[in-house]
């Protein structure tokens, strides 16, 4: 425990110096990194001929989508023709079409399942060309989407898609993709470009050891909420996780965006309302409140609250049941003195392999440092509970942008109960918003659920099935949650490499990532033509910790709603079947 608290303690102190440098990019104020960056971006401009002025929320989307759609193009080509292309000194062949269609949706909508092995199904060229290019633009798009939406709701002008996707890659991920990923070489992580190599064990036998451009693929993996591994056996391997540092730099990395996309939501919301106070009131901004809740505001305290407390629940959980083991094995003569190891890599144990898994399926980045297959049954059920939420702080950007929708939910019911027209940073909350933030709500557990039912229904799902009972249907419920989460990580086993598998999910990928940003952008599009509604003594107070605990109830009961019977008999029949 002490572990895992110092760990999260070392997070928060990271957190507001890199949250107030993201805000300060998204909001357009000046940086130190501005004298180097504005010259590159005004020469990425010219030379691409990009119009920087502000866009309506239709057109961000349209280009947002556009801008995806040409790397998929790309991708895909490059994928079916890599033998033939450069950087392929392992010999490896051309992907097959379904797998390339599932590799090509899964990286460019920030997902990164993987139904292939880094080290077997991608030439050096295919992992920079396409996996690591897309772990960048992916992760901006998502950014980008999310700081528009922002934008939209506190009643300002949408912004430039291509201004947002641009700044946040040139002055964050790639300098901060660096300076990791030099962390990562000096630990030990391979980069190179030469072959594998073929080394003798201590036992004489002969073993085939994968080498590449594995730190660069890590470091921007990890920052970009990606997830996917340049090996079969992610950052569970040590090639790609070597020490308990590497193991910490990870956790940092795959937590740093998300949380400071709080940060900037907080910072932003903070100046709108302090510049709406001053000018109702007729005084200079200087006599405004510039100090109570300025660190992330007020209205980013509330959702960060809200957020960290579905977190920590999420992490007792499975750090407890990781902690007890396995309860079928504990009613034999085996005795479990560590916990369930099983699966877990005995560097990190079972406190920082707990910690792992719950960041990676909050933050859905997808990273593995132990298998999740081999989790007890409740350890197990909070990364698969967390991606069908999707709003744990979530990935680079959408994770706000989903918790956002949950507000606007919460302001709607409380509003009801009150008797109110519900608001939000003094902006009406009616029928137009609620019927996109429903729809929003509604794509998710239909996605997951209706191609977990088609799944268990036809044949070529069930063939993919290897375990048998309640731990089969997790398996599959996984899959698609985390294909719908845009998560990537897998529940292993499940043998997902055929046509069936490969299309499903990626149909859940695309439809998961791309109806809610565009949904979620139109209900900022709306909220931003709105006159702003003065406050009054019966406004419902949105930034306050009692409006948190509202917002954690309102996710867990829709949660509860949608998911609950799946779960039942999935992890929750597993356990009470295990005695628990």
């Amino acid at each position: 425990m002490i572990q895992i608290i110092c760990t999260l303690v070392l997070f928060l102190l990271i957190l507001f110096p890199v949250g107030n440098y993201i805000y300060h990019i998204s909001a357009g104020k000046k940086t130190w990194a501005d004298p180097l960056f504005d010259r590159v971006d005004n020469v990425i401009f010219k030379s691409l001929r990009i119009d920087r002025s502000p866009m309506s929320w239709k057109q961000y989307a349209l280009h947002l989508l556009l801008v995806n759609a040409c790397l998929v193009a790309a991708g895909y080509l490059i994928l079916r023709l890599q033998s033939v292309l450069f950087l392929n000194p392992n010999q490896i062949g051309n992907m097959e079409e379904s797998l390339s269609f599932n590799t090509i949706i899964s990286f460019m909508t920030n997902t990164n399942l993987q139904h292939y092995s880094g080290e077997s199904g991608l030439t050096y060229f295919s992992q920079m060309a396409v996996i690591i290019m897309m772990m960048f633009t992916s992760a901006a798009s998502g950014y980008a989407a999310c700081v528009a939406m922002v934008r939209g709701l506190l009643g300002q002008r949408m912004g430039n898609f291509y201004e947002d996707f641009t700044r946040i890659t040139t002055r964050f991920l790639i300098p901060a993709a660096l300076l990791v990923g030099l962390f990562l070489v000096w630990q030990g992580v391979p980069q190179t470009l030469a072959s594998n190599i073929t080394v003798t064990t201590l036992e004489g036998k002969f073993q085939n050891l994968a080498r590449g451009p594995i730190a660069a693929l890590e470091s921007i993996k990890h920052l970009g909420t990606n997830g996917g591994g340049f090996l079969g056996a992610n950052s569970s391997t040590p090639l790609e996780n070597p020490t308990i540092l590497t193991n910490l730099a990870e956790l940092y990395s795959m937590m740093i965006l998300p949380a400071a996309c709080v940060v900037t939501f907080g910072r932003m919301a903070y100046d709108t309302l302090r510049q709406r106070k001053a000018a109702n009131t007729k005084i200079s901004l200087s006599q405004t409140d510039s100090v109570r809740g300025k660190g992330m505001g007020k209205e980013g305290r509330t959702i960060f609250l809200a957020m960290s407390l579905l977190f920590l629940l999420g992490l007792g959980l499975c750090f407890w049941s990781e902690s007890q083991g396995n309860f079928a094995v504990e009613n034999s003569d085996i005795v479990q003195p560590a916990g369930n190891m099983e699966g877990k890599e005995v560097r990190f144990g079972i406190a920082q392999s707990s910690l792992f898994t719950t960041v990676t399926t909050s933050f859905t980045t997808g990273t593995v440092n132990n298998m999740h297959d081999t989790l007890t049954p409740l350890g197990g059920l909070v990364p698969l509970l967390h991606m069908m939420l999707n709003v744990v702080f979530g990935g680079a950007g959408v994770g706000l942008m989903n918790m956002l929708v949950y507000v606007i939910i919460a302001v709607f019911i409380c509003g009801l109960m009150i008797g109110r027209t519900p608001e939000y940073l003094n902006k009406k909350i009616e029928g137009r918003e609620m019927k996109l933030a429903a729809l929003c709500l509604i794509i998710h557990p239909l996605l997951i659920l209706g191609f977990s039912a088609l799944a268990v229904a036809c044949q070529s799902g069930l063939e993919g099935i290897t375990n048998p009972g309640f731990h089969g249907l997790t398996q599959v419920l996984y899959e698609f949650s985390s294909s719908g989460a845009n998560n990537g990580s897998g529940f292993e086993g499940l043998a997902d490499n055929t046509l069936f598998w490969n299309v499903t999910t990626g149909m859940a990928m695309f439809f998961g990532r791309y109806i809610s940003i565009v949904l979620q952008l139109g209900i900022a599009g709306s909220l931003m033509n709105k006159g702003c509604v003065s406050t009054s003594a019966g406004t419902l107070r949105t930034d306050t910790p009692t409006f948190a605990v509202v917002l954690v109830v309102v996710v867990y009961l829709f949660a509860a709603l949608t998911f609950l019977p799946a779960l039942a008999l999935g992890p929750i029949a597993e356990a009470l079947t295990l005695g628990i």
